[in-house]
């Protein structure tokens, strides 16, 4: 079984923890293809599906739209975006909808591949805060598209917001608009070679290191819930 798993960053496993690799060690009998990219759109993971469907796939997953959800809360990494990846226009939640549907079909029209569309991990770690809101919003888009398509849809969003509603203190560190926090991640992680987990308890937070990208929690539950759709 040949699973291709398309996404952004946090499918990359750069900066953050590799859900990706994490399968493979769960699954050994089946090949895991690693198809993420930094800064990724929806429409720009739609541009690429070329690349995908070339590797033959019996399985596609898709998390893609922390970027695009982001780019709405944050005019800096909007127009930082908009510089590497040239959407057509502002990032919307409907310009977001079309796209992830296009990604849908061109998936169908191109391959015979069971598809999983996950729903977004957590942007930010308050429960009761606007960056989380917007990724539940565009959680409701890709259930929404999931069900009029008639493909699997994996409550990732879901799973790691309820396990912020069993913790007991709050997160010492809040989402902020622009690219300080995971640039200092990112300082951590490759020059002074702490690990995600290290940065994560070091800015008291759960499922992230830096509101976006995932510790190993966070990218364990990423992969658990394509692990138990597999199964």
């Amino acid at each position: 079984m040949r699973v291709v798993c398309v996404g952004d960053s946090i499918t990359r496993g750069q900066v953050s923890a590799d859900y990706v690799g994490q399968l493979r060690t769960r699954h050994p009998a089946a090949t895991f293809v690693n198809e993420g990219v930094n800064y990724d759109l929806a429409h720009s993971v739609r541009r690429r599906l070329g690349h995908v469907t070339a590797h033959e796939p019996d399985v596609v997953t898709v998390l893609v739209g922390t970027n695009d959800a982001n780019s709405t809360l944050d005019s800096t990494t909007r127009r930082m975006i908009a510089l590497m990846k040239r959407p057509p226009g502002r990032p919307t939640a409907e310009r977001y909808r079309t796209d992830l549907a296009g990604i849908v079909q061109d998936l169908r029209d191109r391959t015979d591949a069971r598809i999983g569309l996950l729903s977004l991990p957590v942007i930010g770690e308050e429960l009761d805060s606007e960056p989380l809101r917007r990724a539940a919003e565009y959680s409701e888009i890709v259930r929404e598209i999931a069900t009029a398509h008639n493909v699997a849809y994996l409550p990732l969003h879901e799973r790691q917001t309820a396990y912020l509603r069993t913790r007991t203190w709050p997160p010492k560190t809040q989402y902020r608009p622009g690219m300080g926090l995971s640039s200092r991640a990112s300082i951590q992680h490759f020059m002074l070679r702490r690990g995600f987990d290290d940065i994560s308890a070091r800015r008291g937070l759960s499922l992230t290191t830096d509101t976006i990208h995932q510790n190993s929690r966070g990218a364990g539950m990423i992969a658990d819930v394509i692990s138990e759709w597999l199964c």
